[in-house]
């Protein structure tokens, strides 16, 4: 894995691949299996890729189950007595080509091995044959062995013994990865099980039967096989990247992979599980410099060996579009609803294949964005690919056929001999919990919420003054506002903007205008979110999550929002809110106008330990405001107020015990809210845009609308136009959008983005928090001047949308 170092950035490392499996339902393991697996491999080729080294693959891989007979003799010959099958673990390793430095890993994994109790068999040279590969593929070649362990004492079954071996190879990992080693990039655990086995690495489809001549070996059997042909379209391939991972191959993009990044990370503070004693030693779940897949695999990995079912764990984080499913049986929605309490989905195209050795599956996103056929033969045979035709199977030999469904899961069980259809997965998976009674009684729907008897309404008379502070123009409220009050939809302009880019204006900017939406990528196809309504929600909850790890009645008690702009009146009953355990606090979001970039810094440290001290406390909602500033207190940036708090919270561990809600000014235009909700709020109130629509109603400029239905309108016009933005980006879900940071910054130093908006891409530097302040600061002066406004003093033209002489310079007149 390359540095990031100019325009080149890790976090762009995603993929696009062809995926498969075979399986025989008899169980019957054969060699057979194994070939046919290396042949739909070979026939998915044209999913792979290469580079300039024509002899560099992107990656390929099997996994497969412990051929029992094969490692038996391969270990006699080198002396290693291995114990009845399923007491044995082996392990497929990559370690440094420094000999010391292998010597360390080596030794970390048996010292790990001997510490939780299980006891170390010896190492086995894995025969590798580089002749016939690329160069590239040499240069990052490790140094491949496999481990045997054999089952301790204290180990009960094969469950409990898979659980060890992932908390020693979670173990390890970490010891390696905070080691000084030079190496460290080379070393990988590609897998550790008494049940599966993986081959891989950065190579070509039919290069791996020859770099593994294991692979060819007719001892080497299996009743399952799972390949994988990697095919990155912005990503540079390594050893480690190669697919199939544990438990998963992924034919897809993670788009949401950033915010699922942080919150596994800050649920990991609230893990407890009978199954793992002290459960941080697992953490970090989700190792850093890793794919999207990877992650996903790694996530998928805690699930299922802390409890859930394989089915299970992937229905948590790819689920299926139910909230405006209207044939979903009420049982599967609730399932859906719980668990969404629990999780976000990790959202995005994706055809994914799983196993654990005993069952094998597929499953497709919500949207069913990626292909997956699959058939069944009359002698059992179960054939699965991201397209038809990977095996030759002559037309009277197939059973049935068909291809995956979007959100649909396909399973087979070879312990059961049969295929479980996605209804009877979904029906068990639905009655392992009383989900419905637990979210009648936990779930609280903020229409429920008692009525307030006071809240703050139409301020006619610093309506101009707070305007100015949040740097609103004419333009904002008659091109972009009166539309959406009036209609309902966000205004449509021709696509091109020759204004400056915000670093380089002269005019002060909001620091919402140094961020870029980022797009989907080529083979990351945007959502129309018009047309598949279906599949999108902007529902989301507010309240602290629970403990991921297990299943309550009180992990759901939060309070539900069907779309997350809050009226006055609803962020009058969140911050009133006393239902069971749900508690909020308003925190005010200023700087001393005197103290310029030094008071915005230490603003920012102070709202940061409130916020601590208040989830300290007890509180899982808190309210940032702005709305009292004055002539001495300045409004911090509402996006940095949110990201700052948001980061500080996921590095202290706590950000899952609280959502964030915003009382702010200067939200009120669709990407003000994308970036909100993008860097982790949970509702809005922009009390400052709806003051403006009801002053512009009283000025006769939205006709004989009615208050309610033009702040009504507003907020379905930024609904949708929030919808939109996720849907470009490949993104069904605001609870996957929130916290996922799919934007860049341009214009910013790296100090400001790594401190406030940790993880962001930002390539080209810029301002600071000095520059930052100091065009909160211009704005805040004009507002609060040292002579009385007049009323009707106008604001400031704009200039962006429409050249104005005064205004912002545009390369065309």
């Amino acid at each position: 894995m390359f540095e990031k170092q100019g325009l080149y950035d890790p976090a762009f490392e995603h993929d696009a691949c062809g995926v498969g499996f075979v399986a025989n339902l008899k169980g019957a393991p054969s060699h057979r299996m194994i070939e046919l697996g290396l042949r739909i491999l070979s026939n998915l080729e044209h999913r792979g890729a290469t580079g300039c080294d024509a002899l560099t693959g992107d990656g390929a891989g099997i996994l497969m189950q412990i051929p029992d007979e094969f490692l038996r003799q391969a270990c006699d010959r080198i002396g290693i007595g291995l114990p009845e099958p399923g007491h044995y673990a082996v392990g497929l390793v990559f370690l440094p080509r420094k000999i010391e430095e292998a010597n360390f890993c080596e030794q970390t994994i048996e010292r790990i091995v001997m510490r939780e109790g299980q006891r170390f068999l010896g190492w086995r040279d894995v025969p590798t044959d580089n002749t016939h590969i690329g160069q590239t593929a040499r240069d990052g070649e490790p140094h491949i062995r496999q481990a045997f362990i054999r089952r301790g004492a204290n180990v009960a079954d094969t469950a409990e013994f898979e659980r060890r071996l992932f908390l020693i190879r979670k173990q390890v990992e970490h010891a390696v990865l905070r080691s000084s080693i030079a190496q460290k990039p080379f070393f990988h655990i590609t897998s550790l099980s008494s049940v599966t086995l993986l081959y891989k690495g950065m190579l070509l489809a039919d290069q791996l039967p020859r770099y593994y001549p294991d692979l060819v070996d007719p001892r080497l059997a299996s009743a399952l096989a799972l390949v994988h042909q990697r095919y990155s379209t912005n990503t540079s391939p390594t050893w480690n990247l190669a697919q199939p991972f544990r438990y998963l191959a992924h034919n897809g993009e993670i788009n949401t992979l950033r915010g699922n990044i942080n919150a596994m990370h800050a649920r990991e503070a609230l893990f407890e599980t009978p199954l793992f004693d002290r459960p941080e030693r697992l953490c970090p779940i989700i190792l850093p410099h890793q794919s999207d897949s990877a992650c996903l695999d790694n996530a998928l990995e805690l699930l299922y060996q802390t409890g859930r079912s394989l089915p299970h764990a992937m229905a948590m984080l790819i689920p299926e579009a139910w909230e405006g499913h209207r044939q979903m049986s009420d049982a599967k929605k609730a399932f859906y609803q719980y668990q969404s309490a629990l999780m976000e989905p990790w959202d995005g195209p994706a055809s994914i294949a799983f196993t654990n050795g005993r069952q094998i599956g597929a499953l497709l996103d919500r949207n069913g964005l990626r292909p997956s056929r699959y058939c069944v033969t009359r002698d059992g045979l179960v054939i699965m690919a991201s397209e038809t035709g990977v095996l030759d199977i002559p037309q009277d030999q197939i059973e049935r056929k068909g291809r995956l469904q979007p959100g649909r899961m396909f399973l087979c069980d070879i312990e059961e001999g049969r295929i479980i259809s996605d209804e009877e997965i979904k029906d068990i998976l639905a009655a392992r919990r009383p989900y419905r009674e637990w979210l009648a009684h936990s779930l609280i729907a903020i229409e429920d919420l008692p009525k307030p008897r006071n809240f703050r309404g139409f301020a006619p008379e610093t309506l101009t003054t707070r305007q100015q502070c949040f740097g609103y123009t004419l333009e904002d409220l008659k091109i972009l506002m009166t539309p959406m009050a009036l209609d309902g939809k966000e205004p449509v302009g021709s696509m091109g903007n020759d204004t400056a880019l915000a670093v380089l204006s002269d005019r002060p900017q909001l620091l919402f205008n140094y961020f870029k939406q980022l797009f989907a990528q080529v083979t990351n196809p945007p959502l129309d979110a018009i047309r598949e309504e279906l599949v999108t929600s902007l529902r989301t909850n507010l309240g602290s999550e629970g403990n991921l790890l297990d299943e309550t009645r009180d992990q759901c008690h939060m309070i539900q929002l069907q779309q997350p702009i809050l009226t006055n009146q609803e962020l009058e009953k969140i911050k009133k809110v006393k239902a069971g355990k749900i508690r909020s606090i308003t925190v005010p979001m200023f700087f001393n106008r005197q103290d310029g970039a030094v008071g915005l810094r230490l603003a920012m440290e102070e709202l940061c330990d409130q916020v601590s001290r208040a989830v300290k406390f007890g509180m899982n909602i808190v309210v940032l405001s702005d709305r009292d500033s004055d002539y001495d207190h300045v409004p911090i940036p509402s996006l940095l107020a949110i990201a700052g708090v948001h980061h500080h919270l996921i590095r202290e561990g706590t950000r899952a015990r609280v959502s964030l809600v915003l009382e702010a000014g200067e939200p009120r235009e669709v990407m003000h809210y994308a970036l909100l909700f993008g860097y982790g709020c949970g509702a809005i109130n922009p009390y400052v845009a709806f003051d403006t629509i009801e002053q512009m109603r009283r000025d006769g400029l939205l006709g004989a609308l009615t208050k309610e239905k033009a702040i009504h309108n507003y907020i379905h016009a930024v609904d949708q136009g929030v919808l939109k933005v996720m849907s470009k980006m490949g993104i069904s879900t605001l609870q996957s959008y929130r916290g996922a940071q799919i934007f860049e910054a341009v214009g910013l130093n790296s100090d400001v983005v790594d401190r406030y908006f940790t993880g962001t891409p930002s390539r080209i530097e810029g301002i600071g928090l000095e520059e930052i302040a100091a065009e909160t600061i211009r704005r805040h002066v004009a507002a609060y001047a040292d002579r009385e406004i007049p009323l009707n003093l106008p604001l400031d033209p704009g200039g962006n949308y429409q050249w104005r002489r005064e205004g912002e310079r545009h390369m065309y007149k």
